[in-house]
């Protein structure tokens, strides 16, 4: 048994059991990985896959196991490499973040010049996707760390950290009626056709609780999955939009208004997440603490000792 061979499980697995993308992805031959698969179900004298002729075609029980015990493997290699390099070039390396459309555009900037002013030797890779998909990227070790609003606290292989509260505001084009109103309400935010982001995105699911608790039923005219296309479509006159208050900058807006929505949907959180069992490089935690002050390491890594402990009955 080797890396190699638990590599070439994971990636099979990784590509939904097909062969053929596995060894696109990892720059080999179908027949290499399945005879170096072949040589792993031999020595360990179990069957990893069900087969139906030469196609994979499910994991075995027995499989289900042995992945888990593998990519541990595989993130313990990766983690001891990690290690030496930090005494190595502790001021270099590779930092990639997988983020959502609002936090790259408006949380992140000043964060990432401070990170490169500070760390000019270390290469930063930003990835954009919705919850799910950037989730999925630090599970697959494609990313190193992953901020979002939704979604992120249902991986069990993930530990997540609060970074800050935000709240929604609704916009409207400057002459719209519901800017008279003395008060704004969910009634009246109701009359009109709404733009807002996608269900995955950016405290949805506040939006949605609270017109659901109201009884009321709002008119959805269009979903995005990012702020600025919310805000093209409301300047158009399409509807009014309701979307996070950090995304809207009134010196950059000139043909839009703001109204405080914080009355009406409950705030929502923020959150940083690591892969557990993950070696953090020096500069890993120092971007972390500049995005969120007090995450320092000792926070840090108090949360992934404490996620990794057994669980309790």
């Amino acid at each position: 048994m080797n890396l190699q061979q638990l590599r070439y499980f994971n990636e099979i697995v990784r590509r939904d059991l097909n062969i053929s993308a596995a060894a696109a992805s990892l720059f080999t031959s179908q027949p290499a990985i399945s005879k170096q698969i072949k040589l792993l179900e031999e020595e360990l004298g179990i069957q990893i896959f069900l087969r139906n002729g030469k196609r994979i075609t499910a994991l075995t029980e027995p499989g289900k196991g042995l992945l888990a015990i593998a990519r541990r493997m595989l993130l313990d290699a990766e983690n001891f490499k990690q290690f030496a390099d930090e005494f190595h070039s502790k001021d270099s390396g590779h930092l990639t973040l997988a983020t959502t459309h609002t936090q790259a555009r408006y949380a992140l900037p000043p964060v990432v010049k401070q990170f490169i002013e500070r760390y000019p030797k270390v290469k930063l890779g930003l990835h954009q996707g919705n919850p799910t998909q950037i989730a999925q990227q630090v599970l697959n070790g494609e990313a190193d760390i992953c901020i979002a609003t939704e979604s992120l606290t249902l991986y069990d292989g993930l530990v997540t950290l609060p970074c800050y509260e935000w709240h929604h505001c609704v916009i409207t084009p400057p002459d719209h009626p519901l800017l008279q109103e003395p008060e704004l309400t969910l009634d009246a935010i109701a009359r009109y056709p709404i733009i807002t982001y996608d269900h995955a995105f950016s405290g949805r699911s506040k939006i949605n609780d609270a017109f659901e608790k109201a009884g009321i039923v709002p008119d959805i005219a269009l979903t995005a999955i990012d702020a600025d296309v919310i805000k093209t479509y409301v300047e158009l006159g399409l509807g009014i939009g309701i979307l996070a208050e950090i995304a809207f900058i009134p010196d950059r807006e000139p043909h839009l208004r703001r109204m405080n929505a914080r009355h009406l949907f409950k705030p929502s959180t923020t959150r940083i997440a690591i892969r557990k069992n993950e070696y953090l490089r020096g500069y890993t935690y120092d971007f972390i603490a500049l995005f969120a002050p007090h995450l320092t390491a000792e926070v840090v890594n108090r949360a992934m000792h404490l996620a990794n402990l057994p669980e309790q009955d």
